[in-house]
């Protein structure tokens, strides 16, 4: 019988296995434009350029994200009861107390970010203050806070990053293959068959990259659920919370398609729907589980 335990270390392996495949969707898509180009600096570009950008993306993506969103830090004398929830729930946890922000939309939401527990950071909307009661707060603030346990901000934002660099592969790849390049010409048939692998796999290599990254953001929700409802012994407070969400009209204000995956619900309203109503081709591209779905498990794990 499944349990909170085992939900979270099956997405845990699951997240890594999707990250792994995203590496190496990197190197194989960096191989075959260096055999296509007849040029091994290609692949070593690749693999320098994916760990340079994830350098980038460790230290700074969370001022990134905060700055993009509008988000204010405050103290405990801004809002203490708040301040306090978190507060109990990091005790609750073992982690250190996280800085707190507000994002100034009406819009019901949150997110977390940081590089690791020693430098995370909690985001909520106003709107999510204004119509949470406090079981139901704490539901979303323990979800959160299980990202930062859970460690998953910073996979997700490393495979945001080597998805990034997929992009930008297959972009060159392709304005080369407009313009003309300097492809290895000692057998003419080879030749041409590299080169429309190469085409196939600059077009296909980003819908894959990005499949990977909504599957991962996926399993992080999931898993943070379990986790947050682990933490509070309440997996009712958080369902209520979802339920108020989905039945908001607002739709959160400064999120992007960037930042979409590291909000508790998805900012555009795209992920409502249960799993027999939503096709399966339509779930592919989802950041988040349907929030009824998400329910569901919840209320289930209460029984």
């Amino acid at each position: 019988m499944a349990t909170l335990y085992t939900q979270a270390s099956t997405n845990t392996r699951k997240t890594w296995i999707l990250m792994t495949g995203v590496f190496v969707l990197i190197i194989a898509l960096g191989f075959l434009f260096s055999q296509v180009y007849n040029s091994p600096g290609i692949l070593i570009l690749a693999v320098l350029l994916s760990f340079f950008l994830n350098i980038v993306g460790y230290w700074y993506s969370d001022k990134i994200v905060l700055a993009s969103t509008g988000a204010k830090e405050i103290q405990k004398k801004d809002n203490p009861e708040l301040w306090r929830i978190v507060e109990n729930l990091s005790i609750a946890s073992g982690l250190p107390m996280p800085k707190l922000y507000i994002v100034p939309v009406a819009a019901p939401n949150a997110f977390a970010t940081g590089r690791d527990k020693n430098h995370a950071s909690v985001a909520v909307t106003e709107g999510l203050l204004e119509i949470m009661n406090k079981d139901e707060l704490e539901g979303v603030i323990a979800h959160e806070i299980s990202h930062i346990g859970n460690r998953d901000i910073l996979v997700s934002t490393v495979v945001v990053v080597l998805v990034g660099v997929i992009s930008i592969m297959a972009d060159w790849f392709l304005r080369m293959s407009f313009w003309g390049g300097n492809r290895r010409n000692d057998n003419e048939g080879n030749n041409n068959i590299m080169f429309f692998l190469g085409i196939v796999g600059a077009i296909l290599a980003p819908i894959a990259a990005t499949l990977i990254q909504f599957a991962i953001s996926r399993k992080r929700e999931s898993l943070a659920d379990a986790s947050g409802a682990l933490l509070t012994r309440y997996p009712e407070g958080l369902a209520s919370a979802l339920e108020k969400i989905e039945n908001n009209p607002f739709k959160t204000q400064g999120a992007s398609s960037a930042t979409a995956h590291l909000y508790f619900t998805n900012p555009f309203k795209a992920d409502r729907g249960d799993e027999k109503k939503t096709p399966f081709f339509v779930r592919l591209f989802m950041t988040h589980p349907p929030i009824e779905e998400r329910i569901k498990v919840l209320r289930e794990m209460s029984l």
